[in-house]
């Protein structure tokens, strides 16, 4: 299969089938429009050196219809010349590594009044700056900064659904889980020690709370699962793929670069393809990431979506938000998701 690139999104809806367009028009919006610039004579030479011919950029605005989130894609953003320092990421990350209270976890960090829950490669703390009343932190056992195998990610995941069953049992009327991990200063860490957060709210998230009133307006709606026809979507324009259990989309309304969206029936299920996301990030230099996990509530049935989002690099002091996300709520993404989808088929599919 060949990949296109995000402009050519208009020829690709259109080899769709009529029932798959209507799909994608149920769901998606877009337009492709041009942004002139003219420049005085004397930056010409810089700018043809630096950026090449690009007086006239293509700019590509996704929109989502049903939940509203949006990107504006200009693939020009990234040959941006970077007029801040960098750091010595690589070795910042080996100094700090060893170091401070999450090294010695029993002994060093405090725990939760239900104790603690541990796992074979992951142990839970209780945050000693908490988000909210219930806020566990799960931390690794070793002092690897990357973690991508299956194993580790099935028992961290094992692990912070014990937590919340138990945090359950103590205060009963917390039953919202939410699953957050920040890994490295990028993605705003505290510590290079690799570790997740695991919340258990009386009442949901601003953000869960919202996706699952899209699911309930768009069930009654349309007579369909949302989740279901994102996934079907993405799949028609070569964005998504099957790994195992799980659909696996390189997403179209990224929150920032590299966006990728997993669905599954099961936490579980998710596991395996995390692993295989966390392992092509990894291959693309990709090493500071956000991840969240957005589940039902405890003891009932749902989707669980996984979203995992690159940070950028770590050798930058350069920020990778400004104000176009913080308020326009509209991120602006230099990468492309045709692009990464083809990174992440070389490590789903076989041979």
């Amino acid at each position: 299969m060949v990949l296109l690139e995000i402009t050519r999104l208009p020829a690709i809806v259109d080899e769709l089938s009529a029932d798959k367009a209507d799909l994608f028009d149920r769901i998606f919006s877009f337009y492709i429009e041009p942004g002139y610039l003219v420049f005085p004579e004397g930056m010409v030479p810089w700018v043809r050196e630096k950026y090449g011919d690009i007086e006239t950029q293509q700019i590509v605005r996704v929109t989502n219809k049903q939940t509203g989130e949006s990107a504006l894609f200009n693939s020009i953003r990234a040959r941006r010349p970077l007029l801040t320092p960098r750091v010595e990421a690589a070795g910042e990350v080996m100094r700090l590594t060893g170091t401070g209270p999450f090294v010695r976890p029993f002994e060093e960090t405090p725990y939760d009044t239900f104790d603690r829950v541990e796992g074979e490669y992951w142990v839970t703390a209780s945050n000693i700056a908490k988000y909210d009343t219930l806020h566990g932190v799960i931390i690794l056992k070793d002092t690897s900064p990357i973690v991508t195998e299956e194993p580790f990610i099935q028992d961290l995941l094992d692990v912070a659904v014990r937590w919340c069953r138990e945090a359950n049992r103590a205060y009963p009327q917390a039953g919202y889980p939410f699953f957050l991990w920040n890994v490295l200063w990028r993605a705003g860490a505290s510590t290079v020690h690799n570790h997740a957060h695991i919340l258990l709210a009386r009442t949901p998230y601003s953000a869960p709370a919202w996706m699952e009133q899209v699911r309930r307006e768009y069930r009654n709606r349309y007579g369909s699962e949302y989740d279901a026809d994102l996934s079907a979507v993405h799949t028609e324009l070569g964005l998504g793929i099957t790994y195992l259990n799980t659909e696996v989309m390189a997403h179209l309304t990224p929150k920032k670069e590299h966006e990728v969206v997993m669905v599954a029936r099961t936490l579980p299920d998710l596991a395996p393809a995390i692993a295989r996301v966390l392992e092509c990030y990894l291959r693309m230099g990709i090493q500071s990431y956000n991840a969240a996990i957005f589940m039902p509530p405890l003891h009932e049935e749902g989707y669980y979506v996984a979203r995992l989002v690159d940070r950028g690099d770590i050798a930058s002091r350069t920020s990778d938000i400004g104000g176009m996300e913080l308020y326009a709520g509209t991120p602006v993404v230099s990468s492309d998701p045709f692009r990464l989808m083809e990174h992440l088929i070389a490590v789903m599919q076989p041979g």
